[in-house]
């Protein structure tokens, strides 16, 4: 509501014209997802390798796993969510990814409790192409927490059907490596896919950690990041079982909270030829 303050925001915040989404808090997990927070963690052999993501995310079917978190034998972590979204498309969240990080208090939508920062390496908000091309081939850097942990990342996005993903027209697979904004370091992949189901949607989400590379470092994004009280330990870079549930959370959260107000935003602020 115009005219209340909540922490998180800036005065600034107040001005933009998507203000009216603000939300004091953001709204609780679908009650899956809070089971398995409060559940043991997964039997390591009954995680899906990596490598049979783009099966387990086809464009039919469930995996053995939907909502979930554990740690395989490898050391690698994983995270399923499943979450249901009345009223929501596919099409939308391709929208979304193309609009949100260009603006903090836009991220901060998805997550008021959690989200703090956001920028993306190239606007291409107002770019006369399409939802999907402004995200994939871009990177977001975004600082969010993850259960107590302030987490500063670069998270680049890929086409998900140059890496074998069937992607029919009225669905979505949005797929991004997972990487330190502040070293050079790669951390994982993530997953997210958006399906037409009765009544709306769903949305599939996967999280693979621990599966560490090398990228090209952004200088300025990495010193900004730095002055926003970035942290530098190498221990940041090996993520434990906790983080693991904690994103879990971290991600029924934000899905849940943002699929409720998300068919209104896209009618109010999507772009259309």
């Amino acid at each position: 509501m115009r005219g209340v303050r909540y922490p998180g925001y800036r005065d600034a915040d107040w001005a933009q014209p998507y203000a009216k989404y603000m939300a004091a808090h953001t709204d609780p997990a679908p009650a899956p997802v809070s089971r398995a927070f409060d559940g043991p963690p997964l039997d390591p052999a009954s995680i899906p390798d990596f490598a049979n993501v783009t099966r387990d995310l086809g464009p039919t079917g469930y995996s053995t796993v939907e909502t979930g978190y554990g740690r395989r034998a490898d050391g690698v972590l994983f995270v399923a969510v499943r979450t249901e979204m009345p009223r929501v498309s596919a099409a939308m969240w391709d929208w979304w990814f193309g609009w949100h990080s260009v603006e903090s208090a836009r991220y901060k939508l998805w997550h008021p409790d959690a989200h703090q920062f956001a920028t993306l390496k190239a606007d291409r908000t107002t770019a006369p192409i399409g939802d999907r091309e402004k995200y994939v081939g871009n990177t977001s850097y975004v600082d969010e927490l993850v259960g107590p942990k302030v987490q500063q990342l670069g998270i680049e996005f890929r086409d998900p059907r140059g890496h074998g993903f069937c992607v029919p027209s009225d669905q979505t697979v949005i797929f991004g490596r997972v990487g330190s904004s502040i070293a050079p370091v790669d951390l994982g992949w993530l997953a997210h896919q958006v399906r037409p189901v009765a009544g709306g949607a769903e949305m599939r989400s996967r999280f693979y950690l621990n599966m560490r590379g090398l990228h090209r470092p952004n200088l300025g994004q990495a010193v900004r990041a730095v002055r926003r009280g970035a942290s530098v330990d190498p221990a940041d870079l090996v993520l434990g079982l906790d983080l693991a549930r904690d994103l879990l959370m971290h991600c029924g959260q934000e899905m849940n909270h943002l699929a409720a107000f998300l068919p209104e935003l896209h009618r109010e602020f999507a772009v259309r030829p």
